[in-house]
């Protein structure tokens, strides 16, 4: 069954409007005839069972049918500071943590990032980021979806109030096991392509940031998202 995100109110035995983005992709692009059913969200929490009831030539509407609270989200809760990067990377990385349960998304700027945003391309680059994020929810069936917080740099954000168990990804570091104590509640510091300078890491660390070393090898800015909440998911779920 077709999932959407939806930008309306949804109350069981309700009939409402599809907003254009869902009428041009349920209706035009795939089709739908009256009477099939999808589910929607909202992002509030839970999801709909709705029927198509009525379809014109510019709008269709939907009958609300059934409530599931359902939010398939992951056992723990985890604020990604992802130093933005160029290109799909930055696509890929944030599909993928939204796929793995991430709980909030802040843009950063480092010494080495390679991106900075541009006052009026702000916005359109941020709503962009928020469609990759809605559409991996619709795919991976989470019901929450994160939101991506507009960049500010790495050193005012590890200097913020964050949860109390902190870590930043730090290649060539000690392979301690951070995690063995950790609350389900956490801030994860990424860097960009060119990694995250001594000072950058020095300074997260003086912020209460524990250096996190995942193996030998140096992970890319959009894999180590992948990784980190993999093992993050894992750990967690297995308590």
């Amino acid at each position: 069954m077709n999932r959407f995100y939806i930008e309306a109110e949804l109350n069981t035995g309700n009939t409402i409007e599809l907003t254009e983005s869902v009428f041009h992709h349920w209706v035009r692009v795939l089709r739908a005839k009256e009477q099939e059913q999808a589910i929607f969200f909202n992002g509030k929490g839970g999801e709909y069972r709705v029927t198509l009831t009525e379809i014109n030539k510019k709008n269709a509407f939907v009958s609300v049918d059934h409530f599931e609270p359902a939010d398939r989200t992951p056992p723990f809760k985890v604020v990604l500071g992802q130093v933005m990067s160029k290109g799909d990377r930055m696509d890929y990385a944030i599909q993928k943590a939204t796929e793995l349960g991430v709980t909030t998304i802040q843009l950063l700027t480092s010494e080495r990032c390679e991106m900075r945003l541009k006052y009026d391309r702000d916005q359109k680059k941020i709503d962009h980021w928020q469609s990759v994020a809605i559409a991996a929810c619709e795919q991976c069936g989470m019901n929450i979806v994160p939101e991506i917080l507009a960049p500010i740099a790495l050193t005012e954000w590890v200097s913020s109030e964050l949860p109390q168990a902190r870590l930043v990804l730090a290649p060539n570091k000690d392979q301690n096991n951070v995690l063995l104590n950790s609350e389900p509640d956490l801030a994860l510091l990424i860097g960009p392509e060119g990694g995250l300078s001594e000072a950058e890491i020095e300074t997260a660390n003086q912020n209460h940031f524990q250096s996190w070393c995942i193996g030998d090898r140096v992970l890319r800015t959009e894999t180590a998202p992948v990784v980190a909440l993999s093992i993050l998911n894992y750990h967690f779920s297995a308590k």
